[in-house]
């Protein structure tokens, strides 16, 4: 789900001030990238501005998930600085159920994130593959989602795989977050969460 504008720009700006000299956590795979620790929304007031208005978003996306408007809460926050030249490896998001990423400055066209199927396991698969297919999301082996604006989120799955190809433009910073539902009901048996 993709969601224009959903940071106003006086917040945006106000997230790429404080949190761009916090993001000193490098990351992995890439030189070019680091990151900030994690962080909840009460570590900040910025981020409590913005967790007000994600959680909304995470009821709509989560009621097409599970077919339910259930309560959500914002598990985990980060801020990722992408330099030039940097990119984030093919990955998932573990104990969560809507991840999603806040865009909060300029993305070059070449960096937008990639989400792409899992790279397979031991099931069978397949494929309806042939010169008469139209290609869209759902059948793709990989889609690049639209190109950002700064303040525009967009909200997936935690389990989809996702990456971000090398940036060749200048840096790209956004905010991920991970969120989880207080609970859920299969015919009466609950498991609930908390975060």
């Amino acid at each position: 789900m993709r969601i224009a504008g959903a940071l106003d720009r006086p917040l945006v700006a106000g997230l790429v001030s404080h949190f761009s000299a916090h993001a000193r956590t490098l990351n992995n795979s890439s030189a070019n990238l680091s990151h900030t620790t994690m962080l909840k929304p009460s570590d900040s007031p910025l981020l409590v501005t913005a967790a007000t208005a994600i959680t909304p978003m995470l009821s709509e996306f989560g009621a097409l998930m599970f077919g339910e408007r259930l309560p959500w809460a914002l598990k985990e926050m980060w801020v990722n600085l992408l330099d030039t030249g940097g990119r984030q490896a093919m990955h998932n998001h573990a104990n969560s159920f809507i991840s999603g990423v806040a865009y909060l400055t300029p993305t070059h066209p070449d960096s937008r994130t990639v989400f792409m199927k899992s790279p397979g396991g031991t099931e069978f698969s397949f494929k309806n593959d042939h010169a008469g297919v139209v290609t869209g999301p759902y059948n793709a082996e990989k889609w690049v989602s639209p190109q950002p604006e700064p303040g525009d989120i967009v909200l997936f799955p935690s389990y989809i795989m996702h990456a971000v190809p090398p940036n060749p433009g200048e840096r790209r910073i956004t905010l991920a977050f991970n969120a989880i539902p207080t609970q859920l009901d299969s015919w009466g048996y609950k498991i609930g969460f908390s975060g």
